[in-house]
């Protein structure tokens, strides 16, 4: 009897750590919502040579939802983009730009350019 109930406890407990993502914050990517937005990024142009660290100037035409962009270098997210990217390897580079919402809920506006570093 003792067995089973230790059994028990630690099914449960397994059961319980299974979830815990769920119960920490992390939620699903959002579908991009269409609303309109407009995205193209203006300087650096597709297939330009740059240094590590270039200023990405890009020009968002809000739709209904948009309030500002997120930037990826090779699909990672630049955490506290600001205009700039900073000290990326040599070699090619795929930079995104994407609208999101208040909320960081992606829209469809986005835009890739490809950047040789130099």
């Amino acid at each position: 009897m003792g067995r089973i109930g230790f059994l028990g406890l630690g099914i449960a407990l397994v059961g319980c750590l299974s979830v815990a993502p769920v119960f920490a914050g992390d939620k699903p990517a959002a579908a991009p919502v269409e609303d309109g937005s407009k995205l193209m990024i203006t300087s650096p142009t597709d297939g330009a040579k740059v240094s590590d660290s270039f200023d990405l100037k890009y020009e968002l035409t809000k739709g209904s939802q948009a309030t500002h962009v997120h930037a990826y270098v090779d699909d990672q997210y630049q955490k506290g983009f600001a205009g700039a990217l900073k000290g990326l390897s040599k070699g090619t580079h795929k930079v995104t730009v994407t609208g999101a919402t208040k909320d960081h809920d992606p829209v469809m506006a986005t835009h890739s350019i490809t950047v040789d570093v130099q």
